[in-house]
């Protein structure tokens, strides 16, 4: 489940996001665009912070443009929340590949 608004996910049995107050959706789109007009897409989502902070320090390595939507302790913890890692469109196979390669995928 997932805002459509804010874009957050929910686990099972949710059907009202936290902080906007609108009713969930089952899907999304995969594809988002950011103000420079870049495409990302969804290649992950986790509730785990410490999987969250790994994932970024091995990203930021490798160099490779992403953001976590979501991503706050009160909707991860409380909410029952997930963040989704979204990277840009043409760098989403190799950021697939590294989370495969981490155990992740």
């Amino acid at each position: 489940m997932f805002c459509p608004k804010c874009k957050s996910e929910y686990r099972e049995g949710f059907y009202k996001c936290a902080d906007c107050d609108v009713y969930l959706v089952s899907e999304l789109p995969q594809t988002s665009t950011d103000e420079s007009g870049d495409k990302f897409v969804q290649v992950f989502s986790t509730y785990n912070q410490g999987e969250i902070a790994f994932i970024k320090s091995v990203l930021d390595g490798e160099d490779i443009t992403y953001f976590f939507q979501g991503e706050s302790s009160t909707m991860l913890i409380a909410a029952g929340a997930y963040a989704r890692l979204l990277v840009k469109a043409d760098e989403a196979d190799r950021a697939r590949e590294i989370l495969q390669e981490l155990g992740f995928l």
